[in-house]
């Protein structure tokens, strides 16, 4: 009997398998799937779970896809990681930013999770994981105004899946 490892249907599941492995490394899934000790932040799981599940003290939830929804799903600095609150500095003094090359470009929504706006509303930057040694899943976009002085902030843990506003970003 064919133990189904060398059909086609076998080694395409262990190419897509390995594919997803990938790709959650890079996106930073190891830090978000860490139980502590190696100096990851717990402060940003900790404040996606309270999203996900409505418990952000704002009575703003997200919604079903994950989009910020009407009233919106808030969180404040004070709630993110440290090295979010380091961005959101950098970001009203007009840097200098750790990723050059990417932090301040374009952020399209293409995922649809922020308010629709123009096509150059929005910009990312880069919010560093610790022990992770790429980009990572944190990012903060802002949206409007000008390069120091954003109308709308978000932050998002999980690479754009869903964000929260924060509303005292410039306090």
């Amino acid at each position: 009997m064919n133990s189904g490892k060398n059909t086609p249907r076998g080694k395409i599941g262990a190419v897509v398998g390995a594919v997803v492995v990938l790709v959650a490394g890079y996106f930073g899934v190891d830090a978000a799937l860490d139980d502590g000790g190696s100096g990851t932040d717990t402060t940003a799981r900790t404040s996606s779970a309270a999203r996900a599940t409505g418990a952000t003290g704002t009575g703003g939830t997200a919604g079903a896809s994950g989009t910020v929804s009407a009233g919106g799903d808030s969180c404040a600095v004070d709630t993110l990681p440290t090295e979010a609150d380091e961005v959101i500095d950098a970001v009203l003094d007009g840097g200098p930013f750790d990723h050059p090359g990417d932090d301040g470009k374009h952020f399209g929504n293409y995922e649809g999770a922020l308010p629709k706006e123009s096509g150059s509303y929005y910009r990312e930057y880069t919010v560093d994981t610790p022990g992770v040694h790429h980009r990572g899943a944190r990012r903060i976009v802002v949206g409007g105004g000008s390069d120091t002085d954003p109308d709308v902030w978000y932050y998002t843990d999980d690479h754009y899946a869903s964000f929260c506003s924060i509303p005292d970003a410039e306090d």
